[in-house]
């Protein structure tokens, strides 16, 4: 993709922060489109001006909580081809859980730790080709509150084989084909795979999220 094309909404409520961000994305051959300090104003510009990427901060006005995040949900619901990627001063990976079970054009990171301004493009130009980025602390506060035990250990040897496939980005069809066994066989294993490590029922795909990154954190 071509850098000059690629158009970005940044969401802070810190005007210098928010400055000095857009002075760099445009040094760096972006097109900063717009410019908001509070989650109704980034909306707004995300409908009219439809841009491959917006940066959220996740606590804006009024209440700086999780003003950015839900902002950011309703940008997927309603343009789901818009790159996001939330910025945090604070862990709360917790709250962008249902942006990054998505696992495509979505990305989460630390403001106190982008110190490179290479690897933070990169890290745009990820997010805008279709590619997902978590900070790697992110990752590890989130497995770190979902265990006080190594949950692979209650696994069964052909649990943790469809776990690795699962981890592999496999669906349930892939897996039966890989190990020669029905879909129905692998959708009861992976179901005894949430239960035992643990991990709530819900209605949308966190668990399996979840159970992958505690796969691969544990390798």
């Amino acid at each position: 993709m071509n850098q000059t094309l690629t158009r970005v909404v940044l969401a802070d409520d810190d005007v210098l922060l928010r400055e000095g961000l857009a002075s760099l994305l445009e040094r760096s051959g972006f097109e900063v489109a717009g410019q908001a300090g509070d989650a109704p104003e980034l909306l707004s510009l995300v409908r009219e001006r439809r841009p491959n990427l917006a940066i959220v901060d996740i606590r804006m006005p009024p209440r700086h909580t999780t003003e950015g995040v839900e902002a950011a949900r309703i940008i997927r619901a309603e343009l789901p081809e818009v790159g996001i990627l939330l910025l945090s001063a604070h862990v709360e990976v917790e709250q962008a859980m249902e942006l990054l079970a998505a696992g495509h054009r979505v990305g989460y990171l630390l403001k106190s730790r982008v110190t490179a301004v290479s690897d933070f493009v990169e890290t745009l130009k990820r997010i805008v080709q279709g590619g997902s980025v978590v900070d790697p602390s992110l990752v590890a506060e989130l497995i770190n509150a979902r265990r006080r035990h190594d949950p692979l250990e209650q696994l069964t040897q052909r649990e943790r084989e469809v776990l690795a496939l699962m981890a592999e980005g496999r669906s349930n069809a892939g897996i039966a084909h890989k190990l020669w066994i029905t879909e129905g066989t692998v959708e009861k294993h992976v179901r005894s795979i949430m239960s035992r490590m643990r991990l709530p029922e819900t209605e949308d795909d966190h668990r399996r999220v979840l159970a992958v990154l505690t796969f691969l954190d544990a390798r």
